[in-house]
């Protein structure tokens, strides 16, 4: 089979019943995250943007603000529970409210051997991919509570799901943001909140392009039934119907974003 080089070009889908609405999301300054916020845009959610690199977001609250949008710029670690205060006390005093949270900030999905992976890598990649979630959800749930009204996405991984050639501790991390999902959708589904999560596989990025020539992959889009790797709009995609209407019924699901390399 020949890999596809690149995805056909699509249209950001419209859901009617975002318009209006307020989204934070975290990790929003780059990759995923900034291609999830410009969909939300594009379907007039008023977008803050979280991330720790301040020209990173600024430039993706520039492209929310370019399609009509409102757009509020934040940094902050998603670590650090005085931070995240912060956060949820300028987001309140923006826009009053947050009706989707999308909880996306992490990373540090590397290669590492466990027998190599030193205790300092592992409660670092805890801390960034699990712990940050628990925080992120935590800062905003009292008010999805009070409102009895909300919709949360966690970002999980394939790694995940099925044994990866990513480290062992960002695979428990990520199978911790899943567990932390589902518990979540559960307790407080009675509460007008619904929580899912998605977990992308191999998704082209800088980082990914820093360190994979174009013709690797290519070739690594190749190993997928789908023929190719993915794109951050792909996992946007997934973001806008599990934030809309559309997906209404739905609770406590694991979204697999990934090519058809996770079946499950």
């Amino acid at each position: 089979m020949t890999p596809v080089a690149a995805p056909r070009p699509t249209a950001t889908a419209t859901y009617p019943d975002l318009a209006g609405k307020v989204a934070v999301v975290t990790g929003g300054s780059r990759g995923i995250g900034a291609a999830a916020a410009r969909a939300l845009a594009a379907n007039g959610v008023s977008v803050v943007v979280v991330g720790r690199d301040q020209a990173a977001i600024d430039n993706s609250v520039g492209a929310v603000r370019g399609m009509g949008a409102q757009a509020l710029g934040v940094i902050a670690d998603c670590t650090v529970d005085a931070e995240l205060d912060a956060l949820q006390q300028a987001v309140s005093a923006a826009f009053g409210r947050v009706d989707i949270l999308a909880a996306f900030a992490g990373g540090n999905g590397m290669p590492v051997a466990t027998d190599k992976e030193h205790g300092a890598h592992r409660r670092e990649v805890v801390e960034t991919d699990l712990t940050s979630t628990f925080l992120t959800v935590s800062a905003f749930l009292p008010g999805m509570l009070e409102r009895t009204s909300g919709v949360i996405i966690t970002m999980a991984s394939s790694a995940a799901r099925q044994a990866a050639k990513s480290s062992a501790a960002y695979a428990a991390a990520k199978a911790g943001v899943i567990a932390l999902t589902r518990h979540l959708a559960g307790e407080f589904g009675n509460a007008g909140i619904r929580v899912n999560c998605i977990a992308p596989s191999a998704v082209e990025n800088d980082r990914m392009r820093s360190w994979m020539t174009g013709e690797q992959r290519i070739a690594l889009g190749g190993s997928f039934p789908l023929g190719r790797i993915g794109q951050p709009e792909d996992v946007a995609a997934a973001t806008l119907f599990l934030a809309s209407d559309a997906s209404s019924w739905i609770t406590g699901v694991t979204l697999d974003v990934a090519g058809g390399k996770v079946m499950l």
